[in-house]
């Protein structure tokens, strides 16, 4: 992969979040993901914002929802992984396992 094909943390944490949510990924749906498995708070923007990123980085593509059913109901934006987007994750997870292959059991956070 070239250098600008690597995604930082956050975008990792986001087209794993969409992989998780499957049909129903859209923005707040990742945000409750990423916030369940980690434990940390994300804002919605940067969710949004990240969103836009691998948009344009060709690792996701949305399809816009017709307009949810209660007044003022508004369209989503909903998000799949691109074949580009699933290497990504695999690459960026084969990257991780290969760096923490051989640490102690504490740094890995297994104990």
């Amino acid at each position: 992969m070239a250098k600008g094909d690597f995604v930082g943390e956050f975008e990792l944490y986001v087209l794993i979040a969409i992989a998780h949510a499957g049909d129903e990924a859209y923005g707040v749906t990742i945000r409750q993901e990423i916030e369940r498995r980690t434990g940390r708070v994300v804002a919605i923007g940067a969710v949004h914002a990240t969103l836009a990123r691998l948009d344009e980085k060709g690792l996701v593509r949305y399809r816009v929802s017709d307009p949810q059913p209660v007044p003022g109901g508004k369209r989503r934006k909903f998000f799949r992984l691109t074949a580009a987007g699933e290497r990504a994750v695999r690459h960026s997870a084969g990257m991780l396992a290969r760096m923490l292959d051989g640490l102690s059991p504490e740094l890995r956070g297994l104990r």
